[in-house]
This record gives C-alpha cells, sequence and structure tokens, in this order.
C-alpha cells in the first residue's frame, strides 16, 4: 500500500479522578473516555527507509513529534528498512486535554502497520503505544472506555447520546505541570472536583477560567477533559445549544461535536485482537 489518508479523532474524558500517586511517579486514574467528530488529518505515503514529519502547526517541531517518535519506534520494534512521509494537518488544539497528539500516534502505528505490512496484532500495537502515552492503546483500540491504572487499562463502554460543544479557551496546559500542581495543592476541594479531579487547580492557575467558570456554572453544567484545558457542555436541543454558545467569550475556539461509537480507525481492522 503506497498512500493512505487517516482522520484522527479527539477524545473527552467524561469524568477524570486520581485515585492516588504510585511510587514510579505516575498517578492511578479512573475515567470514561468518549470519541468525538472532531479530527486532525493525516497522510502518509511510503518512501524507501527515511521518516519525515511535516506538520501545518509550525510550532511542531519535526523530531519532537508524537508521530515522528511513533514511526521511529514502530520502524524500531520491528526491524524494518522502511520509510514513510507524513503530514499532518491539525485542528484539535494542543495542550487541552483532547488526546490530539496520542491520537495522532496511535493513527500512525495503525496506519504504518497496514501500510508497511507489519501485520501486528491490536494489542501488540497497543503495547507499543504505551510507550509513548496512556492514552495511545485507548486510541488504537478505537473504542470508547471505561479507563484504569494510568489510563491503559479499559473496558468497553457505549457512547453517550448527547450532543457536545467543545470549549477551547487557547491555553496550553501541560499534562505534567497540571499533575504537579495536582500534587503539591494542600486540600483538594472535592465539591468542585468531583467531575474532575483537576479542576480546582485549573481555576487557580488562569483568572480568565476562573472568572467563565464563576459566572456560568449554576446555569450549565461545564465539564473539564483530561487535565485541560478544553471544557465541554452537553446539550441535546437547538435552543440549549444557542444558549451555551452565548456563554463563550469571542476570543475563544469552540467546537460543535457529536459522540462517536467508534474511531475510524477501526476501518483498518484486519487484523484480530
Amino acid at each position: 500500500m503506497e498512500n493512505l489518508i487517516i482522520k484522527s479523532p479527539a477524545k473527552i474524558n467524561l469524568f477524570l479522578k486520581v485515585i492516588k500517586k504510585l511510587s514510579n511517579g505516575y498517578h492511578e486514574l479512573e475515567t470514561a473516555f468518549q470519541l468525538i467528530d472532531v479530527f486532525d488529518t493525516i497522510e502518509f505515503q511510503n518512501t524507501s527507509n527515511k521518516i519525515n514529519v511535516s506538520c501545518s502547526d509550525v510550532s511542531i517541531d519535526e523530531e519532537e513529534n508524537i508521530v515522528f517518535k511513533a514511526a521511529t519506534l514502530l520502524k524500531k520494534v520491528t526491524d524494518r528498512n522502511v520509510g514513510a512521509n507524513i503530514k499532518i494537518i491539525k485542528n484539535i488544539p494542543t495542550g487541552a486535554g483532547l488526546g490530539g497528539g496520542s491520537s495522532n500516534a496511535a493513527s500512525t502505528i495503525c496506519a504504518l502497520n497496514k501500510m508497511w505490512g507489519l501485520g501486528l496484532s491490536k494489542n501488540e500495537m497497543m503495547l507499543i503505544g504505551l510507550d509513548l502515552g496512556a492514552d495511545v492503546p485507548l486510541f488504537i483500540k478505537g473504542e470508547n472506555a471505561f479507563g484504569g491504572g494510568v489510563g491503559e487499562q479499559l473496558l468497553p463502554k457505549k457512547s453517550i447520546d448527547n450532543k457536545l460543544i467543545i470549549i477551547s479557551p487557547n491555553i496550553f496546559n501541560s499534562t505534567r505541570e497540571m499533575f504537579e500542581l495536582f500534587d503539591s495543592q494542600e486540600e483538594p476541594d472535592n465539591l468542585l472536583s468531583q467531575q474532575n479531579s483537576f479542576w480546582k487547580v485549573f481555576i487557580e492557575k488562569s483568572r480568565e477560567i476562573k472568572e467563565f467558570y464563576e459566572k456560568n456554572s449554576e446555569n450549565f453544567e461545564i465539564c473539564l477533559s483530561g487535565t485541560g484545558s478544553s471544557m465541554f457542555i452537553k446539550y441535546d436541543n437547538h435552543l440549549e445549544r444557542e444558549k451555551i454558545l452565548k456563554i463563550i467569550p469571542a476570543n475563544w475556539r469552540f467546537f460543535l461535536a457529536k459522540p462517536l461509537q467508534y474511531s475510524p480507525l477501526k476501518s483498518l481492522d484486519s487484523n484480530g485482537v
């Protein structure tokens, strides 16, 4: 296979609870992943033996890009003399808790497994993906799931029915920094953090977010995805949607999204689990 074009989906965390910090520095989590129809597009072209990555977001460095790391790792573990030109067209905000980088890495592993004829099973690809990030196996599996462990223990779940407005305040949140802030807080706000353990540190980090949340949280169920910065509100009809759109600041991005039951990557499945 010479060329592939993949739609790489985002996810939201319907809830996210930090259970405890583990001795290895990671954190035990409980979460529910929901795939949504907000996508990056990745184009793959077979080449002889070199991996080249370009991205529409010029702030993303080629060799620090998780897609480059995923392709290089896959080539190394399978010990093949193969290569690819990879072009990423970004739409999912980075540092936003929507899993864009993890999804791109998963898309790369699944696409190159197909294109290079590696014949890896889904479980084998998920193990490779785990080395790149705890969310990568979710996207390789390509189904909504309850997540445990550090996020890699997956149990299938049904999709929600609601439509969603994804609110992206143009804030880059480093996952590592958010966990450090969480670990250093004196006392978690259990009431504020029922939906997501990172709400308290996120609000304390940004006055803009604090003002938005305090102004609107009584009238709308505002949820946080991942470690932020993206939030989401569920809605069921046109009237509800219009009310939500009116509260979003003009300088923030938003996406009208629908839940997915399966990732587009499922179309590449040809090997057993």
